[in-house]
């Protein structure tokens, strides 16, 4: 079992930045491959990026790339989303999910733990 907890949402001007953490409690963290989600109002959740168990391998969705990097500090439990060049369209609820793999997963339905999600607004 895996308990997330997200914090560090909040609202910014367009351009700003953002860290998101994401603690983690529970056994094995270093095991699990980690995500952030997001999900604006009247739209699906949507990946945004992963990272492998070692922290050695990520991917972003196109809309992040070059804006956003995620990283984790297996030690603190924890992994980061941290976001800059913020656009208004940034606009959503993040969400922290872990899978029980070692492999980078890009699907919602791959992710077993799933946080209670931290909400950011950009305004422009």
């Amino acid at each position: 079992q895996v308990h997330l907890v997200e914090s560090g949402g909040g609202l910014v001007q367009a351009g700003g930045s953002l860290r998101l953490p994401c603690a983690a409690s529970g056994r094995s963290f270093s095991t699990y491959t980690m995500a952030w989600f997001r999900q604006a109002p009247g739209n699906e959740r949507e990946f945004v990026a992963t990272i492998n168990w070692t922290g050695g391998s990520t991917y972003y969705t196109d809309s992040a790339k070059g804006r956003f990097t995620v990283s984790r500090d297996n030690a603190k439990n924890t992994v980061y989303l941290q976001m800059d060049s913020l656009k208004p369209e940034d606009t959503a609820v993040y969400y922290c999910a872990a899978a029980s793999s070692r492999f980078l997963k890009f699907v919602s339905t791959d992710y077993e733990y799933w946080g209670q999600g931290t909400q950011v607004t950009v305004s422009s």
